[in-house]
This record gives structure tokens, sequence and C-alpha cells, in this order.
């Protein structure tokens, strides 16, 4: 029997052709996205950065769980005084316990919420743009050195590449009138501040500007209410210390705006120097040393930018994109706080906004053979450039002297319980930021967990001193070896690596 719906169905071969097509995308996918899980944890047992912020933090959160000393705040802010709440903490406080004190759980933890910020990039470029899109910029982010490093750091930023990321799936469901969708971008952009709260600051306008060209999809004032309300409940932390101290936060928030003279402006002043460094900024989350080979690609994704901006300036999802890419940009014109100072990762939350944008412009006219040609260049440059980028950083020797590696610091820690063979000791320490925060953590925890026994702090007989190299100020380090040499006499000597332990035996002054 002839049904009228056969008529409608694709012929055998189009519907294999789509299959194949959709399992090579999907196969394609799940290849970059473990590309970007293998770059992320190679080598992470012996290269984890465990210095001075990752100690601090981890001192707080072993204090926490041994000593039951709560807290309310985290990590202190690009200037002194200021600090983020406790969600930092409080994300990778049960990572810390799973591992019983180990950096590397918490480590891998953010290693993979940052894979996953990944694959929610996939699939915003799936929705902005189609499957390309998605794909182009899945790679670029998995592969970029840059990208890969920030999503290796033990540290309060690394989470907001993906609440970056799920703020603009936020932002593109209030466009599908989602009813939720308010009141999670109030939420997500009140969290990203307690991670960063650096240039994620230009989030609110950004939100403020977006919502009120579509304030039509706004569903109620009390949709306004919720969303000022979760944006507000991501501060409480911080109002409840307030509280209890009062003036400490709100005193140091008030002279970094007034008195420090924050923003100005004036920025013409600074344009001059600011673009150039924008542009190192924008170009690097690609490939990095590498600036003068970017441009062309550069000029050629401002160039559809401008040839192409009546078409996707119709587009309510580029709005989104072109908004929150430039926010940053524009806002940090009028920043001369902190010194003057603008650091890489004041930006972590645009890394995978920006190389979305990027990809999107560039798929928008993959077309035409000459783009596509173009892409083609542009993938080859880009894997090869941050192949050898990775290859340098990543394949380091253990035994350079110039290396500072978690496995050389653990072997360290374990050289000196060995040869103190069961006696009690003293230790000493000389890192280059001064706080020898990292060696404080290793040694409770190791000594708690591994040895059941810790450092002394009365002056005994059995003394060991640690210091790493001080290439940027090696008269510092010589001087506290200076100072050394009347406390104690070297007795044994090994190096790991850029660490050096010594064993001495303490001069007692009559």
């Amino acid at each position: 029997m002839n049904w009228p719906l056969i008529k409608f169905l694709p012929p055998p071969e189009s519907m294999l052709k789509r299959v194949k097509k959709f399992l090579f995308i999907n196969y394609l996918l799940v290849a970059i996205l473990l590309l970007a899980l293998f770059l992320r944890l190679y080598r992470i047992n012996d290269l984890l950065g465990f210095w001075y912020d990752q100690g601090r933090d981890a001192l707080v959160i072993w204090d926490f769980i041994h000593k039951g000393k709560t807290f309310l705040i985290g990590p202190m802010m690009g200037f002194t005084g200021m600090f983020r709440g406790g969600w930092y903490y409080w994300l990778i406080t049960p990572f810390y316990f799973l591992g019983k004190g180990n950096p590397l759980w918490p480590n891998i933890f953010l290693i993979l919420i940052s894979t996953v910020a990944i694959y929610v990039l996939y699939k915003l470029g799936e929705k902005i743009g189609g499957r390309k899109v998605g794909l182009l910029a899945a790679l670029i982010a998995s592969v970029s050195h840059y990208v890969v490093g920030a999503s290796r750091w033990l540290s309060d930023p690394t989470p907001t590449l993906l609440i970056s990321i799920l703020l603009i799936w936020a932002l593109i469901k209030f466009l599908d009138r989602r009813v939720w969708a308010l009141p999670l971008i109030g939420f997500l952009v009140g969290l990203s501040l307690q991670f960063s709260a650096s240039t994620e600051i230009f989030y609110i306008p950004a939100v403020m500007i977006f919502v009120f060209l579509k304030r039509k999809y706004i569903p109620s004032s009390k949709i306004i209410i919720m969303s000022t309300f979760l944006f507000l409940a991501t501060f409480i932390p911080q109002g409840l210390f307030e509280l209890r101290h009062p003036g400490v936060l709100s005193g140091a928030l008030y002279r970094f705006i007034f008195h420090e003279k924050t923003f100005t402006l004036s920025f013409w002043k600074i344009i001059g120097d600011r673009l150039p460094y924008d542009y190192n900024l924008f170009y690097s989350k690609f490939w990095i040393n590498g600036g003068v080979l970017f441009a062309p690609f550069f000029i050629i994704f401002i160039s559809l930018l401008i040839i192409g901006w009546k078409k996707f300036w119709k587009q309510d999802k580029f709005k989104i994109l072109f908004i929150f890419s430039t926010a940053p940009i524009i806002g940090t014109l009028f920043f001369i706080g902190n010194l003057g100072a603008i650091y890489d990762y004041y930006f972590t939350g645009y890394y995978l906004i920006w190389i979305l944008l990027f990809s999107f412009v560039y798929m928008s006219y993959s077309r035409k053979m000459l783009m596509k040609i173009t892409i083609g260049v542009f993938v080859i440059i880009l894997i090869v450039k941050n192949i050898l980028s990775f290859k340098e950083t990543y394949s380091v020797s253990l035994d350079d002297p110039k290396t500072i590696a978690y496995s050389n610091q653990l072997a360290a820690i374990d050289w000196i319980y060995n040869f103190s063979n069961g006696r009690d000791f003293n230790v000493d320490e000389y890192v280059p930021p001064v706080i020898p925060y990292a060696y404080q953590y290793l040694f409770e925890w190791l000594g708690t967990q591994k040895y059941q026994r810790l450092p002394l702090d009365k002056n005994i007989p059995l003394l060991y001193t640690l210091y790493e190299a001080d290439p940027d100020h090696p008269e510092r380090l010589q001087a506290w070896l200076d100072r050394q040499k009347g406390i104690g006499t070297v007795l044994k000597e090994q190096r790991f690596g850029g660490i050096v332990v010594q064993e001495r035996q303490r001069i007692f002054k009559k």
C-alpha cells in the first residue's frame, strides 16, 4: 500500500549520508574533548603548580577539615584589603577531603570542569552558527597553549572558564523565553565575581545592556527582583564578614574606588599603550609568541566583522557574543587602579567567549573557497604552534636547575624525613614570594598523613634548610644563604631540580 508519508521520507542514500555525517561529527567532537583532557592532565602529577597562592588556600581548607576553623571569605583580590567570598574554597574542599589533603584531587577536578566548558562551548557554537562553528571553537580551546595553562591552574579564576560559557548559554535561554533564565543569569554573574572579580565586573553592564535591548523578553517584575536577589545572595559571605568585622571590606573598597583613583575618564592618555596589549591579549588565546603570524588572520576577522555587520547584528545571539567580547576591552580603557597593572588572568572569564566570536565570524563565510583555504591554513598553524609550545613547556626536565615542580617539592620533603631518621628537626625555607605557604602546607599534610611527625618550632640541633632558585633576584637568595651560615653548619645537601635541601647542625651561640 502506498502511504502518503512515504513520499516525504528521504532516499536511503540521503539518510545514510546524514547518519555518516552525524557519526563523523560526534567522533570528531569526542576526539577533540579527549585531546583537551590529555593536554590538561599530561604530567600533572609532576608539574602541578603548587606555590604561594595554592599553599595559602590549602592551609585554610586544611584548618577547616582538621581543626574546624570556618571561613566566610576566600582569597584576596588583586588589590589589598578586598576579599572574595568563600565560594572557591567551598568548591574545592570536598576534593581535598576525598584526596586526604592531596592537591592533585582538586586540581584534577578543576581540569575536568574546564573540559566540560569546552563541550558547552561546542554546543553554544552549534546553536549560534552550526556544528562547524562549535567544532572550530572547541578545537581552538582544546589545543590553545594559554587556555590549557589556565585550565591546569589550581586557582580561583579557573572555574570562570565554565561559568562564563554557562552565562552565555543562560542568555540564549533568555532569548528562548525560559522563565528561569534571568534568575540564573543573575546568580552566574554574582558567582563569577566570587571567583575572579576582575574584568568580570563588566558582566554587569553587558547583561544590563543586552537585557535592556530585549526587555520585552522579561517575563515580569518579579523575575527581575528574583534575579537581583540571587545576584546579591552570592555576596552574603562578605556581608556576614563585614558585620563581624565592620569596615574591613567596605573601607578597602571605598579606598580603592575613590582614594586610589581606580577609574578615569581621561583614557586617551593610556589608549596608545592599552590597544597593543589588548591585541596581545586576544591573539595569545590562539597561540603564543606569534603576534605577527596571527596578524593576517586578525585583519581578516575584523574585515569580515565589518563587512557582515548588518547581517550579524540582526542576530540576537551575535549581539550577546559581541557585547561580552568588547565589554572588558572598553571597560579597562577607564581602569588605572592596581598601579595601572592589568594581567592576562584578569580576563579568564572571556577566553572562551573570544574564541567563540572568532569561530562564528570565520565560519559564517566558510562556504567560499578562499575562506575554506584560509581556515585550513589557520587550523594547521594553530595545531603546529601549540604543539611546539606545549612540548617546550610540559616536556621540561625535572632535573633542570630552574624547575620548581610539584614532584620535586614532594621529593625534597621526603628526603628531609628520610634523613632525619625519626629525629625531631626544624625547617627553614626560602621561596621567591617570601612566604613559604606551599611548604608549610606540604609539611602539614605529609607530616600528618604519611610520617606522623611535624617540624618543631622550638630551636633544636637538627635543622633542614630548603630553598628554591630565584633567577629574578639572586641577591636575595644569596643574602638568605649568608644568614644561614651563622645559624647552622651544612652536613648534607641534595638538589631536586630548582630546589636545594641541606641538613645542618644548628650553631647555638653562648
